[in-house]
């Protein structure tokens, strides 16, 4: 028997990423409900670590992250907040249907997600990588 809707792949997120992506989820409540519900499921369902135990294979809020839709050509992109977004720089917002479903998925996950026409998509994370300490600091 063959389920159309698989379950969804553990995740983790840091506490500040947490914090941070609450308050994204309820600043979306009046203007945007479904990102804003979306949003707050993904974050809802994760397993909250402290900032300083979270792996560097998991996807957060800044993370520069190679993937696949749907088994074609990857992509690389960084995950960010919505004002730092610049697609054409590969600086996709965590408010979009794939940003939504990168956070806290490590390298070899995959999840399904609807895109904004609804349309169910595969993405599978291949590499992910983190910025570097010094140049979080400037």
């Amino acid at each position: 028997m063959q389920q159309n809707k698989r379950r969804k792949p553990k995740i983790t997120i840091s506490q500040t990423d947490f914090d941070r992506l609450s308050n994204i989820a309820a600043a979306y409540e009046q203007r945007n409900p479904e990102i804003a519900e979306s949003l707050a499921e993904e974050i809802d369902r994760a397993r909250l670590v402290s900032d300083k135990a979270i792996a560097s294979t998991v996807v957060r809020m800044g993370s520069k992250v190679t993937y696949t839709v749907d088994g074609n050509q990857s992509k690389t992109v960084t995950l960010v907040y919505p004002g730092d977004a610049n697609i054409e720089d590969g600086r996709i917002s965590i408010t979009t249907p794939i940003g939504t479903a990168l956070i806290g998925l490590k390298a070899e996950q995959s999840i399904d997600y609807a895109a904004r026409n609804g349309q169910i998509h595969d993405l599978t994370v291949v590499e992910v990588s983190q910025p570097r300490q010094d140049a979080l600091a400037q």
